[in-house]
């Protein structure tokens, strides 16, 4: 997002572009993984306590605000120093122009202020998710067991690294 004025705020989900937003997400995530292997979050799981949700927005004359929504993604508190990374999603009109990568930029940097050691994620191990594996690779993350309450599935890659 070089030179681009993205907005990342913290979010009270409020906001019907979310909903319509996370609703894309979750069509997606059932129409690419067999059932049993959807984890992505809706609004109300979005909003437990111990998750943090962020927007991305950019400036839009065409929108009644002023604002198109770019992106999202969640830090969920996990036990003893671990979180994980929830809800990243892009804009399918804005992939591959650095949304994601500002996203993950982002929350890697709360995650070390609100004091995370480690910070993992679970993603899809389709060719549809190979962006996000290799985004989140070059940002540190390695593969790794299942972990928090997940179990193994061979639909899932998790992921993990230290901050």
């Amino acid at each position: 997002m070089d030179g681009l004025p993205l907005q990342i705020r913290l979010d009270d989900l409020r906001d019907p572009r979310i909903a319509t937003f996370l609703e894309e997400h979750l069509a997606d995530m059932r129409r690419v993984s067999p059932p049993g292997s959807v984890h992505a979050l809706d609004l109300d799981g979005l909003r437990q306590p111990a998750i943090r949700f962020w927007s991305a927005w950019l400036p839009d004359a065409a929108a009644q605000d002023g604002w198109q929504l770019a992106g999202t993604a969640a830090l969920k508190r996990l036990e003893g120093g671990h979180a994980e990374l929830k809800s990243m999603r892009t804009a399918e009109s804005l992939r591959g122009s650095g949304i994601a990568r500002a996203l993950l930029q982002h929350v890697l940097v709360h995650a070390r202020a609100q004091g995370y050691a480690r910070l993992s994620l679970e993603t899809g191990s389709q060719p549809f998710f190979a962006p996000a594996r290799q985004l989140y690779a070059r940002h540190g993350f390695e593969a790794c067991a299942p972990f928090g309450s997940y179990g193994p599935d061979p639909a899932s890659h998790f992921m993990t690294r230290l901050l």
